[in-house]
């Protein structure tokens, strides 16, 4: 059985990891195809910046919120615009090491600070947050059921989650992560949403909004090899990724063949 004592176990080991960033030999390839092809793709489509935007459209008015930065490292794409707007805004991430980067970044700005702490901690005692921001955090948690609950602690009433996940539902994917675990170097604390784990959200919070990313779109990594032009594999990865976007926000068969999900959720 996963208890929080067991996360919290697998946590210092996730800490060690990302301070130190020793990656074995299959973790490293899998990086360097995720921050290179992957990303590259994703630039091509316009997939990043759209769910970027989102966000930003979903954040709304920042200035009397506290907000809650969870798992976000040196600092996130949104880090120092949610620092700099909100009315109270807290950074934390397990590595002390990144901690201190996103201090000295944010250290002007009175509403603002940053705490190297493991959200599942009992020292971690700070709560009623109008926005939990979790970009890439939530599938870090074995235990669905625990992280839930403490999402709910945190959150003051209609409090709001605005998350980014990866999501292991479609089958090429999930054949290709189950070919990959038993290499992976973090794989404690790797942990694709399953549909399992989507209704379990589900059931848990509001969803108000939910978009899949990189669903039918994924296969213009395929179509890249053909001898098309780079136009005309941009013009069909974008109409790939509009359907997937479209889609995937009312139809789940859509949402489960897709490689992400982002969601906005409200306490219920």
């Amino acid at each position: 059985m996963i208890t929080k004592e067991t996360i919290l176990e697998t946590n210092l080991k996730q800490k060690e990891f990302y301070n130190n960033k020793k990656k074995n030999f299959a973790t490293n390839i899998w990086s360097k195809v995720r921050n290179g092809v992957l990303n590259q793709i994703k630039k091509n489509i316009g997939v990043q910046d759209q769910s970027y935007v989102l966000h930003k459209e979903w954040f709304g008015d920042l200035s009397t919120k506290k907000v809650l930065d969870l798992g976000c490292f040196s600092g996130n794409y949104w880090s120092m615009y949610l620092a700099e707007n909100s009315k109270e805004y807290l950074g934390i991430d397990l590595s002390d090491i990144a901690i201190a980067k996103l201090s000295e970044r944010i250290k002007h700005l009175p509403n603002a600070q940053a705490k190297a702490i493991d959200f599942l901690s009992d020292e971690f005692t700070v709560k009623d947050f109008d926005l939990i921001y979790a970009y890439g955090v939530l599938h870090h948690f074995e235990n669905t059921s625990i992280l839930i609950d403490k999402l709910n602690e945190k959150l003051a009433f209609s409090g709001e989650i605005i998350s980014y996940d990866p999501l292991e539902t479609s089958f090429p994917v999930k054949v290709l992560r189950t070919l990959y675990r038993p290499f992976q170097s973090d794989a404690a604390w790797e942990w694709p949403f399953t549909k399992k784990t989507f209704y379990l959200f589900q059931d848990s919070f509001n969803i108000i909004e939910r978009r899949g990313l990189l669903g039918k779109s994924k296969w213009i990594a395929l179509v890249n090899i053909l001898p098309l032009s780079g136009e005309k594999k941009n013009e069909i990865g974008l109409k790939w990724h509009q359907q997937d976007w479209n889609d995937s926000k009312t139809l789940d068969s859509v949402l489960f063949s897709c490689m992400h999900v982002t969601m906005l959720m409200t306490k219920k």
